[in-house]
């Protein structure tokens, strides 16, 4: 099984790159997010590789980086969800606001992939949230140790819920109280968690 390629680039398409090694042109689909990042053709390049076997086709997948892979692993596990349209949701949600998303379970974040439609969504993010502390480290540093605590009832829920209400993103209001319960601990009330939301967010 290939599980990485390094070699120099010889064409970028629209889904994916053929990359020369030692004379021999191998095709990798990517995600955009890969592909924004491939230098020049003729340039030297290394994509980490998850080979797929079929009887009827051997298809290579390529990464830039170990975390795309890994989620891109991860994505594939899910019901439902093939390699094309892992490499779908990589395009439209970066790895770390994947992360947040499936944790904070805003499914709008998944929809936003070619493919996902809501069903699709919910099932992404009830399949993968238990597994998303483990893959993706980041999400504690950026959120915090408030995090876990945002998840359950109470009043982090709930100002969760009101900003939700102001047209925030689901995400996007999930890490904001996390940062404000890790500053007023978590004892604070629904109103102070706002506010403080209100101020991570302020440019």
């Amino acid at each position: 099984m290939i599980a990485r390629l390094a070699g120099t680039v010889d064409s970028v398409g629209e889904d994916g790159a053929v990359i020369d090694v030692g004379g021999v042109g191998y095709l990798a689909f990517c995600s955009t997010r890969t592909i924004g990042r491939l230098p020049p053709a003729g340039s030297p390049v290394r994509l980490l590789i998850e080979t797929h076997v079929r009887e009827d086709h051997i298809h290579l997948y390529g990464f830039i980086d170990a975390g795309e892979r890994d989620w891109f692993r991860l994505l594939t596990t899910v019901q439902g969800v093939g390699a094309r349209l892992a490499l779908s949701i990589l395009s439209a949600v970066a790895p770390e606001d994947l992360g947040l998303a499936i944790f904070a379970q805003d499914r709008a974040v998944l929809a936003r992939a070619d493919g996902v439609g809501p069903r699709l969504a919910a099932r992404i993010v009830n399949e993968l949230k238990d597994k998303v502390s483990g893959l993706a480290p980041a999400l504690a540093h950026s959120a915090g140790p408030g995090s876990a605590a945002v998840a359950d009832s109470g009043p982090a829920a709930d100002a969760v819920s009101a900003l939700v209400n102001l047209e925030w993103g689901r995400a996007e209001a999930f890490a904001a109280v996390a940062m404000a319960m890790n500053r007023l601990g978590s004892g604070a009330g629904v109103d102070a968690l706002i506010r403080a939301a209100l101020q991570e967010r302020a440019p």
